[in-house]
């Protein structure tokens, strides 16, 4: 029987066939030009030194002569022909291609000082372009090389982050700017604040806290921090919703109003999706998620609930319950969303459950926790958007009598509170005052007895449906604290309208 498949055409060997053998792209003449440039005139250095890296050479002995030059003009000393001769004379490889006086030979092809910035972008676009092909050619290796321990989609994770930081390596505008240049930003901030009733933010939907905050602003790190039981996830949720809620309004080329909606990610590592949705159906709806869950709601609680999920369906937040993420890994996935959708903030929760850097693991937590906090406000200022971590607090709290978290409480600070631009706590009294309750002790009379219980009835009620957010560290503002209302059932915070304002029936 004749075999019905195809003849197949074995692929040309780049290694034989001369017509597909490609070299890596590089520029000896670009390299020896700019060498050239240097040696003669060492100002030359100063127009390249702020994005050329020794790396960036394809050529090492260019590589080399690159290093020492950087060496000797970061000393004060002349770098030119001659005072290289004597640190090259033992130097093989510049043997090879003509000892001192190729030195003498670079320096003498000096053109002109002015295309040395021209040059150094050359050598640095190339070595972007190998470092890519080699970036292609292990991503087409990994893929082939079926490891069980490893899915597709962390290749693809692997590979963003690498195409990443390379894009990272890859600016070579930047540096120093004028005076005026950020001032004329300050101002723009201003006119921003201003047009949006003070804020210059996100706005957290919380009135009290926008007042002392200004909103969440771009490029800050923002630790959200409490003990268990106070809130730390209800309020994060809350933000989020608030945030995702409210398009705000900006103004197009034209000048007209325009709604801008405001995407925010949410990074669960503890809770699941389907947790966080019902926390926030819960707290639109009034209606208890812990009767959510188990299904012990009338028909017109149910009604209200699928009346509120259809409000929430079209709701820019995106969560992502993934356990254990590392920065790089959230890094990614919120670029991803930034092109894709948008992006207006970042919210974490929580802290202590991300993984460090895989190259940066240790037997140290604490030093662990630090790299993971500098790497959240690379992450900040890299996007641009206030990133919100929440964070544990150490059991010290709980040894003191007055339960107020302090700074000193973050667990495993490390460099918490120093990579932090706001640092706000959550306390709730009323959670220390009903656990609390007293008994009568041996030998106390019913009046004594009576007395404490009646007091502390009074805190009971005086503390009742309360939360107090202390903001203990900000960079652009004043610190302080304010109350704000809270509702156990549907975990909810909103702002606390005070008696007086109250109206005489409600």
């Amino acid at each position: 029987m004749e075999s019905t498949r195809p003849n197949l055409t074995p692929l040309p060997d780049p290694l034989t066939n001369s017509d597909h053998l490609r070299l890596p792209p590089s520029n000896d003449e670009a390299e020896q030009a700019l060498l050239g440039a240097i040696l003669a005139n060492n100002a030359a250095y100063e127009k390249v030194s702020d994005f050329l890296r020794v790396e960036h050479f394809a050529d090492g002995v260019h590589a080399r002569i690159f290093e020492a030059c950087g060496k000797l003009i970061e000393r004060g000393q002349i770098a030119n022909a001659i005072q290289l001769k004597n640190l090259f004379e033992q130097e093989s490889a510049l043997a090879e291609v003509g000892g001192a006086q190729y030195l003498a030979q670079l320096q003498s092809s000096y053109v002109t000082i002015i295309n040395a910035a021209d040059y150094g972008k050359t050598i640095h676009d190339l070595y972007l372009r190998r470092e890519l092909i080699t970036l292609g050619e292990d991503l087409v290796n990994d893929a082939f090389e079926h490891d069980l321990d490893t899915e597709a989609t962390d290749q693809i994770e692997g590979a963003e982050d690498r195409l990443y930081k390379l894009a990272e390596v890859g600016q070579t505008e930047g540096g120093l700017i004028g005076f005026k240049s950020a001032i004329l930003e300050s101002l723009h901030m201003t006119e921003a604040a201003m047009k949006r009733d003070g804020l210059s933010g996100v706005s957290s939907g919380l009135q009290d806290l926008d007042a002392l905050l200004g909103g969440f602003h771009p490029s800050d790190l923002v630790i959200l921090a409490a003990r268990p039981s106070m809130g730390k996830t209800s309020l994060a949720t809350n933000i989020a919703f608030n945030v995702a809620a409210a398009p705000r309004m900006e103004k197009d080329a034209e000048g007209n109003p325009v709604e801008q909606r405001q995407p925010v990610a949410f990074f669960s590592l503890e809770m699941s999706a389907e947790q966080l949705a019902t926390r926030i159906l819960s707290e639109r709806s009034g209606v208890r998620s812990d009767a959510m869950r188990r299904g012990d709601i009338r028909d017109e609680d149910f009604d209200s609930v699928f009346e509120k999920s259809r409000e929430l369906y079209e709701l820019p937040l995106f969560v992502d319950d993934t356990p254990a993420l590392s920065v790089s890994q959230v890094r990614t996935r919120a670029r991803r969303l930034k092109r894709q959708h948008g992006l207006s903030m970042i919210v974490i929760d929580y802290l202590q459950l991300m993984q460090p850097p895989p190259n940066k693991r240790s037997d140290n937590r604490v030093q662990e926790v630090s790299e993971i906090t500098r790497g959240l406000k690379a992450l900040a200022k890299d996007l641009d958007v206030p990133v919100i971590a929440l964070s544990q607090l150490s059991r010290a709290v709980e040894q003191r009598e007055d339960k107020h978290p302090q700074l000193a409480d973050l667990r495993e600070s490390g460099s918490i509170e120093q990579d932090a631009d706001v640092v706000m706590f959550i306390y709730r009294e009323q959670y220390y005052v009903e656990r609390a309750e007293p008994t009568q002790r041996d030998g106390e009379d019913d009046n004594k007895f009576h007395e404490r219980l009646e007091s502390w009835k009074t805190r009971c009620e005086r503390a009742y449906g309360k939360a107090e957010i202390i903001v203990a560290k900000q960079r652009h503002g004043p610190i302080g604290s304010r109350e704000f209302s809270f509702d156990g059932n549907t975990t909810r915070f909103s702002d606390l309208i005070d008696d007086a304002h109250l109206p005489d029936h409600y």
